[in-house]
């Protein structure tokens, strides 16, 4: 029987349905706690027949194609292969490599949701208020903790891929105004969403929020410059990658107020080191990357390798 290792968490039902084609070893790196070296690995795929392999977090690497040449098929379970898989080695030793696209997008759409409605109606601050016993009056929340509604207002979405495309869907059952911002995209392809440039949405936006990729033009592409160019008070949203926005200059205009707020579930140090200027700021809420962090996310890239593996040896 073949031979599958799987690195990455996996659903019981599709390991079960795998098991019927597959001599499955299935260990998670989050149970294991560590990441395995990449030539040991291909050591490992070589001695012990395993010739499909299944990661999430470890890296498949030259030397690892090159200790194992057996192997045949990794499955990666993220949106992208980025530097997890070296795919000119793949290439070079004939090797499928697949990845599981928008595993995450609807646990993602939703977290940016949440924090959007977090930021304009002040929900973690207003929770602390009645936690540190301060709501001493029936009109306290009716006063200085007043917040905003998101119908009528204007999002600006920067990248429109599965992600941005599923925060879209959900702004606009809410009433709002989706602007996206997307050189890869026609108009036609990012309905519900307006397209429009960087710089008209900068201008219009009162909420913006982030999913495009890191690359090198995305790279600082909300800095000084750009931030000026917004609305006063907005607010802004992150869930893609840190340093597509410049933090010192994100620092700077939270704390003159052309920023009113941010939501940011990436960091350019994570963790948080404990004399983080962010844990100062009460207008922003942090959290921990945990856009993809949803038991559902496990089920579907579960899903989308079983089909995958099942596709690539006959029995799809």
């Amino acid at each position: 029987m073949k031979r599958l290792l799987i690195l990455a968490q996996f659903t019981p039902i599709y390991l079960e349905r795998l098991r019927r084609h597959f001599e499955i070893l299935h260990e998670s790196w989050l149970e294991t706690v560590e990441l395995v070296d990449p030539e040991a690995l291909g050591e490992r795929l070589r001695t012990q027949g395993i010739d499909y392999l299944v990661i999430e977090a470890d890296f498949v690497l030259a030397e690892t194609f090159a200790a194992a040449p057996n192997l045949r098929f990794v499955g990666v379970c993220r949106g992208e292969i980025g530097p997890h898989v070296d795919m000119e080695a793949a290439a070079e030793h004939g090797v499928m490599v697949v990845s599981t696209p928008g595993r995450n997008a609807v646990a993602v759409a939703e977290l940016t949701l949440g924090l959007m409605l977090a930021l304009a109606r002040r929900i973690p601050q207003a929770h602390e208020l009645v936690r540190a016993g301060q709501w001493d009056s029936a009109l306290t929340g009716y006063g200085a903790w007043g917040g905003i509604e998101l119908a009528g207002r204007t999002a600006g979405l920067i990248g429109l891929g599965a992600v941005g495309r599923a925060v879209a869907q959900r702004l606009h059952a809410l009433d709002m105004r989706v602007l996206a911002f997307d050189p890869f995209l026609s108009a036609e392809q990012a309905a519900p969403a307006a397209l429009v440039d960087l710089p008209t949405l900068l201008r219009a936006a009162d909420f913006i929020s982030l999913h495009c990729p890191l690359t090198p033009q995305t790279r600082h592409l909300l800095d000084a410059t750009a931030l000026a160019q917004t609305k006063p008070g907005i607010f802004l949203i992150n869930t893609a990658r840190a340093a597509v926005v410049d933090e010192d200059a994100l620092l700077d205009a939270l704390r003159s107020g052309r920023v009113a707020g941010a939501a940011l579930d990436v960091h350019r140090v994570e963790p948080l080191p404990p004399n983080s200027p962010w844990l100062a700021l009460d207008r922003v809420i942090l959290t921990p990357h945990i856009g993809g962090a949803s038991v559902d996310v496990i089920g579907h890239h579960s899903r989308l390798i079983t089909e995958a593996l099942e596709q690539f040896v006959g029995l799809g």
